[in-house]
């Protein structure tokens, strides 16, 4: 059973859409305390989404993610939400695609490479030169020494 979305598309960034068709929605009974609904009413929502099978994800954003959140994939390649913080099932498909939508969110853009430089000729003199006054300074507050 799939929900009816307003525009049947989640949009993640410029350029990244998944339509919902990708998604599987499964429903079960929440747990934890709700009244005399609780033993009656699937409300809890679990998404599945084949993410290595996904065409809608851009390669570099497909790697970043599957780096990212190895440990929340099956072995199927299948990412799996679930969410029961809400009391009907609506909600919680809505809970489940935000979470997937700020995961992806995460992951959308390409780090930033960190390229090592050398410090300048310069730099490292002013702080030799630095460290030479600090010893002076320390240097004179010494009491003088009684070999004289």
């Amino acid at each position: 059973m799939t929900p009816e979305f307003p525009n049947n598309l989640l949009t993640i960034g410029p350029g990244v859409e998944i339509p919902h068709g990708e998604f599987t929605f499964s429903f079960s009974r929440s747990g934890g305390p709700g009244g005399q609904n609780v033993n009656k009413v699937n409300t809890k929502a679990e998404l599945r989404w084949p993410v290595v099978k996904s065409p809608s994800l851009p390669y570099g954003v497909r790697a970043r993610f599957l780096a990212k959140f190895e440990n929340r994939i099956t072995t199927d390649g299948e990412l799996v939400l679930t969410s029961q913080r809400y009391r009907d099932q609506a909600s919680n498909v809505e809970d489940c695609l935000q979470k997937l939508q700020e995961m992806l969110g995460e992951v959308l853009e390409r780090p930033i490479v960190r390229r090592a430089t050398k410090p300048t000729r310069a730099s490292q003199a002013r702080r030799v030169d630095s460290k030479r006054e600090n010893s002076k300074k320390k240097q004179d507050r010494r009491a003088p020494r009684g070999d004289d």
